[in-house]
């Protein structure tokens, strides 16, 4: 990502967010990662990294406690165990059993319920790993709880410590007799007994001395004390000597061993260093969203800023102890509206929302939750370019407005579309007329290349030309004209006034003096004022061609769903009549078995000439029944090829899926003989008119694979789960993939144990199950020796 000028990460107050980011980390290597936190330009790494602190901030709303806590920096430990027979000291593998611990309690922690699903992207940090229970128990068979060197850590140790402990009490029995006796003599100080170059010594007045056979290994500094080693203990001691020495070398080689245990897992030790020092960062990440009620925006490729209820991070952080409201501001720019003109007066905000919007845009490309409303939108931009503040430079010979034009035009070189440029004060520093037409000169350049934009300014000319070119949005912070205070409301479309005369008739300026001033600015401020009131009606009329426009649109949807409801209607008219005529049609045929038993009985009787007379009008009458059926059913077929007109237009082939119109059966055309077609339906086979016949999708096909699928989901479905200690969202979670598996296992009864408590669990059950409608029969609480009102049984169709 590039910068102009260098210093923007200071200019937009970034760098304060840095230090807020170091202050939360846990350890020394995170806070050195976070300070060199960089913004990103790939959007699969800003989503996944904002998707990792949303998760993380997630776990510390609901107290769900993530086994995190400081931890010890043992890269030099792991460097030096790279090193063929080095050994590590004791202090060392307490290091490395910390970390071993943690990423044990980090597994742990994503086994325990449904934490894999709840937490998918913390999951996959540590999904290419594997833990090892082995090198823990192999430090823990070394060293104990309080990080000393075990006895039994070795056999060889522990006869060694044994033989200590004897002659340790074999030297304290023989040296109390001996102050016994010196101290019966007289031959001993008030305190008899000290510690000179790792031996037990007495401390005999100088005079003395002489009186007692031993060795003298120090006195003080007066010199009226010596401190004797008596000739009595001095073979002990030196057997303690040798014993201390052994012990040293004992646990070298315990250690030295160790060493070569652990030396082949030290690429699997540092992938736990850096997996724990990436949780570190994004709990970091987290705790900063959490003091900031951030959230995660919808993240788009392109550039875009749709910025909704947003605060600038370090005025929210500001103000929120101080008991102060941090007004929010909504701000949209897209392609079609990609620069805002930001106008008004001074101290009302122009410059803090400006860099709120910079400010947003890098914390949120850099993997930061930001104070905005979910539903904002972020685009990825490639530069951002910000001229704030005063630049005058003595060692470059530059004054504040050359610096200025220095900055506009390294951003006319650089700026394309995915450049954001902030500017603050557009123009000033200089002569305002040519200072304003320059800045115009600017801001048409910027326009033609597609940046997008935030500029604040008080030239009117720079208000009128974004009224005039589209593209260029004027913007204000309302200002209250009755208390001539700011309200540090942002207000899109509007230009703003800079109410100078106002505020300075607030703070006292005699009336004379505005008066004049006022009457030689006379016709400026007319244009001011008039261009305020343009884009007022401008807005007003965009507002009403909007809602007009909506309207017809939703004037187009209801005539299409007229329409489309009018065809529906009088093609189940038709089918209703053709239903009714065939009806008749049946019943004709009923009543004609009827009159052929009637025209027989005639012919018996030898009455012809009645016969044939009865015979010919029930011809008649059939005939006209199924002329009438005929028409119908050739309407009904019109009306549904104008609903499908590709049901016309392509001849039906073998192969083809097709279904039947009365019925809807769905099947597939095996061979066509004239106008009928043998359909194979399943297992028989149907002979069909063409006419009778619509084209149709391929059914989806039911395998045996499929079959033995749902057998083994049957056999290994659990029947009953236990919602007790989760919060609403997770049961619902959970609940509704138990519900799911059930139904794929074709289970029958279910156990829901919820508990009593306050019932909430117990509603958010019966709110779920009640998505199921038709799969469900019965939901019942049993009987109180069951579980009573703390279970619930769901008896599935």
């Amino acid at each position: 990502m590039t910068f102009e000028p260098k210093d923007v990460f200071r200019k937009l107050e970034f760098d304060k967010i840095l230090d807020l980011l170091e202050r939360e980390a846990l350890t020394p290597m995170a806070a050195e990662a976070l300070r060199q936190t960089f913004p990103k330009t790939n959007f699969s790494e800003i989503d996944l990294a904002l998707r990792e602190t949303r998760e993380f901030k997630l776990a510390l709303e609901k107290n769900d406690r993530f086994p995190l806590e400081s931890f010890p920096d043992i890269r030099p430990d792991l460097k030096m165990l790279e090193i063929e027979g080095y050994t590590l000291q004791a202090e060392s593998f307490q290091g490395i059993l910390r970390i071993l611990q943690l990423m044990r309690d980090v597994f742990k922690f994503f086994s325990a319920g449904p934490k894999k699903e709840i937490y998918p992207k913390l999951y996959d940090i540590t999904r290419p790993l594997s833990f090892d229970e082995g090198l823990i128990k192999s430090i823990h068979a070394v060293f104990d709880e309080k990080g000393e060197i075990r006895p039994d850590a070795s056999p060889e140790l522990m006869r060694i410590r044994r033989e200590m402990q004897q002659k340790v009490r074999e030297l304290d029995a023989r040296f109390r007799q001996i102050i016994q006796e010196c101290r019966a003599k007289g031959w001993l100080s008030d305190s008899p007994e000290s510690f000179r170059n790792g031996r037990r010594v007495l401390s005999v007045p100088s005079e003395h001395k002489r009186k007692i056979r031993g060795i003298i290994h120090d006195e003080s500094d007066t010199g009226r004390t010596a401190f004797i080693e008596p000739e009595a203990v001095i073979e002990i001691n030196n057997d303690l000597f040798d014993l201390e020495h052994d012990e040293r070398r004992e646990i070298f080689r315990i250690l030295r061993d160790l060493s070569e245990t652990i030396r082949p897992y030290s690429p699997m030790i540092r992938s736990y260093l850096e997996t724990l020092v990436r949780f570190d960062e994004i709990q970091a990440k987290a705790k900063l969203g959490l003091s900031l009620r951030a959230g995660m925006p919808v993240l788009k490729e392109k550039p875009i800023i749709a910025i909704r209820k947003g605060y600038h991070p370090l005025l929210f952080l500001k103000n929120k102890p101080l008991g102060r409201k941090t007004v929010p501001f909504d701000l949209r720019l897209n392609p079609e509206n990609h620069i805002l003109i930001l106008s008004g007066p001074n101290a009302g905000g122009k410059s803090v929302a400006m860099k709120s919007v910079g400010l947003l845009q890098l914390m949120v490309q850099s993997g930061l939750l930001v104070p905005v409303h979910e539903l904002s939108e972020f685009g990825i931009f490639k530069q951002i370019f910000a001229d704030i503040g005063d630049q005058q430079s003595l060692d470059d010979d530059l004054s504040t407005y050359s610096s200025r034009l220095q900055n506009a035009r390294a951003f006319l070189e650089k700026a394309n579309p995915y450049t954001l440029v902030l500017i603050d004060e557009m123009g000033s520093g200089t002569d305002p007329k040519p200072g304003g037409a320059i800045a115009e000169a600017i801001l048409r350049q910027l326009h033609r290349k597609g940046v997008y934009a935030v500029i604040t300014t008080h030239y009117s000319n720079l208000k009128v030309f974004a009224f005039r070119n589209p593209g260029i949005l004027n913007g204000n912070m309302h200002f209250d004209k009755d208390t001539l205070s700011p309200t540090y409301e942002l207000k899109v479309g509007r230009p703003g006034s800079s109410y100078a005369f106002e505020i300075a008739e607030k703070s006292g300026l005699p009336r004379d003096i505005i008066g004049y001033a006022r009457n030689r600015t006379g016709s400026e401020t007319a244009v001011d004022d008039i261009l305020i009131e343009l884009q007022r009606e401008k807005q007003e009329l965009e507002e009403k061609l909007q809602s007009v426009t909506e309207k017809e649109q939703s004037l187009e949807r209801l005539v299409k769903t007229y329409d489309s409801m009018h065809h529906d209607l009088e093609v189940k008219r038709k089918q209703l009549k053709l239903n009714q005529k065939e009806h008749e049609l049946r019943v004709s045929a009923n009543i004609n078995r009827e009159v052929d038993k009637l025209i027989k009985q005639l012919k018996e009787e030898k009455n012809l000439e009645r016969a044939l007379e009865v015979s010919a009008k029930l011809r008649q009458e059939r005939s006209d029944k199924a002329r009438q059926v005929d028409e119908v059913n050739a309407e009904v077929i019109r009306l549904e090829e104008k609903a499908v007109p590709s049901a016309s237009s392509k001849p039906l082939v073998v192969g083809d899926f097709v279904r039947l119109r009365a019925g809807g059966a769905i099947g597939r055309v095996e061979e066509i003989k004239g106008q009928k077609a043998s359909l194979a339906m399943g297992g028989i086979r149907v002979t069909a008119h063409l006419r009778d016949l619509l084209p149709a999708a391929e059914p989806i096909q039911q395998t045996a694979h499929t079959t033995a699928t749902d057998l083994q989901q049957s056999a290994a479905f659990d029947a009953k789960i236990d919602l007790r200690g989760m919060s609403k969202e997770e049961a619902l979670q959970v609940l509704e993939r138990f519900v799911d598996n059930a139904l794929l296992a074709n289970a029958s009864n279910l156990h829901i144990l919820h508990g009593k408590g306050d019932g909430v669990l117990r509603k958010v059950v019966r709110q779920k199950l009640r998505e199921y409608g038709g799969n469900i029969s019965n939901v019942y609480h049993p009987q109180q020796e069951g579980g009573g009102e703390g279970v619930t049984i769901v008896e599935l169709t």
